[in-house]
């Protein structure tokens, strides 16, 4: 009788999206998937929110039409029919004044800048949006390359308030990759014939997927160990050996760490030097969020750029703009996010403070809105939101897949270089390194 050759395993350390679809990818090509999650559930910066009466993501997301690997994902999880798509148009709040920029015209005759100003910062977009390698763009600072091409009066007025509302005083160390990964993306679907602003989610948002993600992951024989915090990785006896609280000890043939770079020296102390002082130079953006369920729209736009730096968030998104609003009773659902890094003061504050604070800014904003006008709100922090790309990052910094300990591999949003921090980029990198890994544990 022929015995049936036992499934390599591999421990992934990190349930999120990434961590998901990592486990999905690889137990699918035939290994032993075991995924152990710190928190209560999977999902990472998915998971869903109680906020007031309603459940909604704990931060903003969208899908756009040319998000083909999210859309690939939602077709194996089969809710390509839940999907529900809207039009959406994009403000801004510069000099007190709110204005719409969402076709052509509203850009020619948008009152900050003048005609030549406007004509020099259509041409900066048009030209990133034709540069078909960023690898140039690493070794040049971000506000450098943008008040080249823009000049300075519209890099003060404009680029520079978007950048700090974005990346915070990082945005001195940061490269012109970033500014034209954004650009990228936003006319990604433009180049595939669509010309508006076209933005979905998916019926009863990130719940219905994580729902739905999990169910997949358990028909597909994945395991999946919640509250289960690894305090240590390394090897041991030629296998990886991963340890969970209690003295619990779990060994795998190989474990895919997708935990942030500075959590994995202290994980990981068996790897070398030099590699923990590469994980640790990388340097990550922040992000404390309140969402807000209100009783009427504020402006309409789905995004409205702050240009003026006086409020104390960096960004309206109102979700109802996509959303629709009988998933909220009849209410609107706005977040404000405060991107920051970590020695910023509003890390600090109290929950309660920061959803007083920023209630009373937007009373300021909005002739029409009134504290009262809030429903419910709920403050969601992330400490590492995403890595921050500076000078130099693919050469530099970039971790490595494979680490100095045999079959230890990391796998995290770090390694996406030129590119945003969204979902479709994470599902990108988790199929992009699923075939890796397969390949060095083949080899």
């Amino acid at each position: 009788m022929t015995s049936v050759p036992k499934k390599k395993s591999i421990g992934i350390v990190g349930g999120g999206i990434l961590g998901m679809t990592l486990a999905l990818r690889l137990q699918e090509s035939g290994f032993q998937v075991t995924i152990l999650e710190a928190t209560d559930g999977l999902g990472g910066i998915l998971r869903p929110m109680q906020i007031g009466d309603y459940t909604w993501d704990r931060f903003y997301h969208v899908i756009l039409m040319s998000d083909s690997e999210t859309l690939s994902l939602l077709n194996r999880l089969s809710l390509t029919q839940q999907i529900h798509w809207s039009r959406t148009r994009t403000g801004f709040l510069t000099d007190g004044q709110l204005h719409s920029m969402s076709n052509l015209m509203e850009f020619l005759t948008f009152p900050p800048l003048n005609l030549l100003e406007k004509i020099r910062l259509g041409l900066t977009i048009f030209y990133a949006s034709r540069i078909k390698s960023p690898t140039g763009l690493e070794q040049v600072p971000v506000s450098q390359w943008l008040e080249k091409l823009s000049g300075k009066r519209t890099f003060q007025k404009i680029w520079l308030p978007l950048l700090k509302s974005k990346l915070g005083e990082n945005y001195k160390i940061t490269s012109a990759s970033f500014i034209w990964a954004t650009i990228s993306r936003m006319y990604a679907a433009r180049r595939s014939g669509l010309k508006e602003e076209m933005f979905g989610y998916v019926e009863g948002g990130s719940a219905t997927v994580l729902k739905k993600f999990q169910e997949v992951l358990n028909e597909a024989g994945v395991e999946v160990l919640c509250q289960s915090p690894v305090t240590g990785v390394g090897r041991h006896h030629n296998r990886a050996r991963v340890a969970i609280p209690k003295g619990k000890i779990r060994d795998f043939d190989s474990v895919i760490l997708t935990i942030p770079c500075n959590r994995i020296p202290e994980a990981c102390p068996q790897l070398s030097e030099s590699e923990k002082e590469r994980l640790k130079k990388v340097t990550y953006e922040g992000v404390v969020c309140a969402a807000f369920v209100l009783r009427k729209p504020l402006g309409g736009f789905y995004v409205t750029n702050l240009t003026d730096g006086k409020a104390p968030f960096t960004g309206v998104i109102e979700m109802t703009a996509v959303v629709d609003r009988v998933c909220f009773g009849g209410n609107s659902l706005v977040y404000l996010p405060r991107y920051a890094g970590h020695e910023d003061f509003i890390w600090k504050k109290s929950d309660d403070e920061i959803l007083g604070e920023f209630a009373r800014s937007m009373e300021k904003m909005y002739p029409g809105f009134r504290e009262d006008d809030v429903v419910a709100g709920k403050i969601a922090r992330a400490t590492e939101a995403f890595p921050v790309t500076t000078l130099n990052y693919s050469t530099e910094l970039l971790p490595r897949t494979q680490t100095s300990l045999e079959n230890v591999f990391v796998v995290n949003s770090a390694q996406i270089s030129n590119g945003t921090m969204n979902v479709n980029e994470i599902v990108r990198l988790a199929n992009r390194k699923a075939v890796e890994i397969e390949k060095l544990i083949s080899s």
